[in-house]
């Protein structure tokens, strides 16, 4: 995200599934915990905001797929979504390698195939309440990066692969406007893992114009901005790439209280941190309540998700385990027996395997962050038991 939300265009597909039709199907299909919407009532969210008109995105009272479809799947373009004919493309394999390669889609798709189910979301997105649904989980299919830079050759000097889409917009750099093609990079060693992907379906089927057809990169574990769309090359690199969406924009600048001095530190956003949500809760009709929520991290595995109901104690929530995947969120669910009426407020936290806990608003780690990307503090609900 940009400084202000207008100055990103968000080109989404399709429409979110009305709640009527989220409740027929029951909360999570698939998630094997029952069918709790048709034994009660979703509860209204009382601190929910609207999404900006036009731009619909994930309406989390909504959810029912642990899958998200493409059609209601967020798409963000910088400088606008790019037009590319698969007829007569190529994509480029440049710069420090012994055999530069030029791939057509056919030969691309002919390639070793490969699956990746993993959850995409928005750097931005938990920026604020009405940015809140900017995430999805999908099944990508492509080759994997690997292969081809191991064809093309790296040389020893090399440090990191950029990736340079089609899309085109003009940047003013120290008072002079260049036109710049939108680009991201990765080190050597991040491009090496054999599950990023040059992506070329999505839930198998190919890629919508919205979300890079006809080819795209794959990072599982990182945040969105970092899964480049209508790829036409893939530069290898013995410096860095700074342009704006490496040095400029997309740095969280965040401070480290040292005494009583802070010092200031400004880092590239790349890996999604750990996070979970509040999604519903549901009312029954003998008095108790059913809490769901979701979970994700870089491909960490997840320890447990617990749930803080008004002043009280942290309590575990139960992960499901029937549908998961390394780098896919996880459904939850918490049985509230009993929750007495009126307001109340809840809030989830996520803990991994590597001990990293999903920070409060007054945790060290972003207490003292000024930029709203990687947004992953814990965020409370409010909802009104009747």
């Amino acid at each position: 995200m940009n400084a202000t939300l207008n100055r990103r265009q968000f080109v989404f597909r399709g429409s979110v599934l009305a709640a009527a039709a989220a409740l027929a199907r029951g909360p999570f299909a698939g998630l094997a915990f029952g069918d709790d919407a048709a034994e009660g009532k979703v509860l209204p969210f009382l601190d929910i905001q609207p999404m900006q008109p036009g731009k619909p995105a994930i309406n989390w009272q909504d959810l029912t797929d642990w899958m998200t479809p493409a059609t209601d799947f967020f798409s963000v373009s910088h400088y606008g979504a790019a037009k590319v004919s698969a007829d007569g493309y190529k994509l480029a394999v440049t710069g420090l390698v012994s055999k530069p390669l030029s791939l057509s889609l056919d030969e691309l798709k002919s390639r070793p195939r490969k699956e990746v189910t993993a959850t995409l979301e928005c750097s931005g997105n938990g920026a604020s309440p009405g940015f809140m649904g900017a995430i999805g989980n999908a099944k990508w299919a492509g080759t994997p990066l690997v292969g081809v830079l191991k064809e093309a050759g790296v040389a020893p000097e090399a440090v990191e692969v950029a990736f340079w889409g089609a899309d085109t917009g003009k940047e003013k750099i120290r008072g002079a406007e260049y036109e710049q093609n939108f680009a991201r990079s990765l080190s050597i060693a991040h491009a090496m893992r054999d599950d990023v992907l040059l992506a070329y379906e999505m839930n198998g089927k190919p890629l919508a114009p919205g979300h890079g057809f006809p080819l795209r990169l794959i990072v599982p574990g990182w945040y969105g901005i970092a899964w480049v769309k209508w790829l036409t090359t893939l530069e290898v690199r013995d410096r860095r790439l700074m342009n704006r969406f490496m040095a400029r924009d997309y740095v969280t600048v965040r401070g480290i209280q040292n005494g009583n001095a802070i010092q200031w530190k400004e880092t590239s956003v790349g890996p999604m941190n750990i996070k979970s949500l509040v999604a519903r809760v549901i009312q029954k009709k003998d008095g108790s309540a059913t809490v769901q929520g979701a979970a994700w991290t870089d491909g960490t595995p997840l320890k447990s998700v617990e749930l803080k109901i008004d002043d009280g104690p942290w309590l575990p929530a139960t992960l499901d385990t029937q549908h998961r995947a390394r780098y896919s969120w996880t459904f939850w669910t918490f049985d509230w027996k009993n929750p007495r009426p009126g307001e109340h407020t809840l809030v989830s936290r996520a803990t991994d395997e590597k001990g990293r806990i999903q920070p409060a608003a007054d945790d060290p780690a972003i207490k003292l962050k000024k930029t709203y990307w990687e947004a992953n503090g814990q965020y409370p609900r409010r909802v009104r038991v009747g």
